[in-house]
């Protein structure tokens, strides 16, 4: 059973930065795209950045110029991304959801990790 490891949420202040990671737990299985999910207070759960295993990486709008997806397949086999997120707003608060995808189409996701952009 492959599971996805979220780390990296917290509470920041606004303008400050917070890296969030996700490791599959094996390094036996490719997934073609793995990315970042959220979910705010009273929202559905959107895109927030998605890296395939070749190709574009994809951006929400919202944090375009701000967030980083970051996913190199020399780590973990590709199985490990990252989520640098500069200049956050209040707006970012949601619980962080990481998504792996095989080519099969079969998901996986993470338990989620909570940011919260307060002063």
């Amino acid at each position: 059973q492959v599971q996805l490891v979220e780390s990296g949420g917290g509470l920041v202040q606004p303008g400050g930065s917070l890296r969030l990671s996700c490791a599959a737990s094996t390094t036996f299985t490719a997934f073609d795209v793995m990315g970042w999910y959220r979910q705010g207070p009273g929202k559905q759960r959107e895109l927030v950045a998605s890296a395939p295993r070749t190709g574009s990486r994809i951006y929400a709008d919202s944090v375009k110029g701000r967030f980083t997806i970051i996913r190199d397949i020399r780590d973990n086999a590709g199985n490990t991304v990252y989520l640098q997120m500069n200049s956050l707003k209040p707006e970012d608060t949601a619980v962080y959801y990481c998504k792996a995808r095989l080519s099969s189409g079969a998901d996986y996701w993470g338990q989620g990790t909570q940011v919260t952009v307060s002063s």
